[in-house]
């Protein structure tokens, strides 16, 4: 029996255990592209590098990180040059982010490089891309952030990236292409956070660019200016949600307001429980300025006496009864109660 029909009888608990054993599948039969002198010396240098990663995060001195950062890079280029790295995890490498594509055709590592107070931390990242035969093709990334005014008027290489520690990616496709959705976060300054949102995608050459005019605001009132990518400056420490939401099929963004009324000071900004949403149409994300739209029925409501909206109200605002509704009511109540009981075991 095909797979699909297989699926169609099962309850949705069959179906996640079903594709989890597919998966494991799977990545068991990755693993054993890795032969065991390799896998070998990718545990050690994997060893290594949670060393080096824990010293990034936390050495107390500028210089100790540094040379962490150093040592990090160095030593885990010498790991992805091991034949078919690719497939080896480094899930037990804390602090900084390793992301595969949703297609597993390539892989995004990123970390961050803290300075000393008054200066803008750093963030570093490279692409591995699969390759055929296990060899390395390795992307490396430059932070390009504090030499730019503004990270939104424009696409970007490898060589300008606008730097973020990446912690999720969506793909998503427009006339054949595959676009890769990232989920970044900077720690920015002492007073505020950052989080990006950007698309990427590989030109002819193979080469990731970064942003475009991929976010648009046509249902916007008034209308705005298409963005290259969208930067989310916020207070420090404030939790902001910044997200693709698969159930909803949309990224969903905290609406942010400032705590203070000073709106020119982005490290005030906070939450205030509303949503703004983007959803992927014809090649783009459109901005929905509100996500949630709910809409109340406000008949009966007394908003000088400060009454909920109810679905039939029997009092008017002055409290009289409104007799024709009374027995409406009644009629309806009598005849829930002749109604027969519905068996508890039915």
């Amino acid at each position: 029996m095909r797979l699909k029909s297989i699926l169609l009888k099962k309850s949705p608990f069959h179906i996640t255990l079903i594709f989890l054993f597919i998966l494991s599948c799977q990545t068991g039969s990755y693993a054993q592209l890795i032969n065991p002198a390799d896998r070998k010396k990718l545990q050690a240098k994997e060893d290594t590098l949670a060393t080096y990663a824990r010293e990034l995060v936390t050495d107390s001195t500028t210089s100790g990180r540094m040379v962490a950062d150093s040592n990090f890079t160095k030593t885990l280029v010498r790991a992805m040059r091991i034949k078919n790295s690719f497939y080896y995890p480094l899930d037990s490498v804390k602090g900084i982010s390793h992301l595969y594509a949703p297609d597993s055709t390539f892989r995004i590592i990123t970390w961050t490089l803290e300075f000393a107070e008054l200066y803008p931390p750093r963030q570093r990242g490279v692409i591995q891309l699969r390759t055929r035969d296990g060899s390395l093709k390795l992307i490396p990334l430059r932070d390009y952030s504090e030499f730019t005014q503004n990270a939104e008027d424009s696409a970007r290489t490898k060589n300008n990236w606008i730097g973020a520690m990446y912690y999720n990616i969506i793909k998503t496709e427009y006339n054949g292409r595959n676009y890769y959705t990232l989920f970044g976060f900077d720690s920015y300054s002492t007073q505020s956070s950052k989080k990006w949102i950007e698309v990427m995608y590989f030109n002819g050459n193979m080469e990731p660019v970064f942003g475009g005019p991929f976010f648009t605001f046509t249902k916007d009132n008034p209308p705005q200016k298409p963005k290259n990518r969208i930067s989310i400056e916020f207070k420090k420490d404030a939790r902001t949600l910044v997200n693709y939401i698969n159930d909803l099929g949309v990224i969903l963004v905290d609406h942010l307001v400032s705590e203070t009324d000073e709106p020119d000071h982005k490290w005030t900004y906070v939450p205030d429980g509303d949503n703004e949403a983007y959803k992927w149409e014809n090649g783009k994300w459109v901005h929905s300025d509100k996500a949630f739209d709910y809409k109340v029925d406000m008949s009966g409501v007394d908003p000088y006496m400060g009454k909920p909206p109810v679905e039939a109200p029997i009092l008017d605002s002055k409290g009289n009864r409104n007799e024709k509704k009374l027995m409406e009511k009644s009629d309806q109540n009598r005849k829930k109660e002749d109604e027969p009981a519905v068996p508890v075991n039915q």
